[in-house]
């Protein structure tokens, strides 16, 4: 009997801990977490928009090689097979042939 009032004492304090409502998880109600239309486009200056545009076209134009050889190996099936198990470089070693045929 000792036992069981000392297991529902424990049990009692686990749910006491663990559900225990911090002040400061009731932060994010204090704020409302959405934004009006109006000024949902305020955050980025159109200047730093515009730059952030150009800059993601480079990063298109300029990929590196592991990141094309990825794309080319995600079309085609065995390809993306195999790099699953052994990595997406090892992939197009071994289809890099086949892939390159195809475009």
């Amino acid at each position: 009997m000792k036992s069981l009032l000392l297991l529902s004492v424990l049990a009692a304090l686990a749910v006491a801990a663990l559900c225990y409502e911090s002040h400061e998880s009731m932060e994010s109600y204090e704020i409302s977490p959405f934004i009006n239309r109006r000024y949902a486009n305020t955050f980025i200056s159109s200047q730093q928009r515009w730059r952030a545009k150009a800059q993601e076209r480079i990063r298109e134009r300029t990929k590196p090689a592991y990141e094309i050889n990825r794309e080319a190996c995600d079309d085609h099936k065995l390809c993306e097979r195999y790099a699953m198990i052994y990595g997406y470089n090892a992939a197009y070693n071994r289809y890099g042939r086949q892939l390159r045929g195809r475009k």
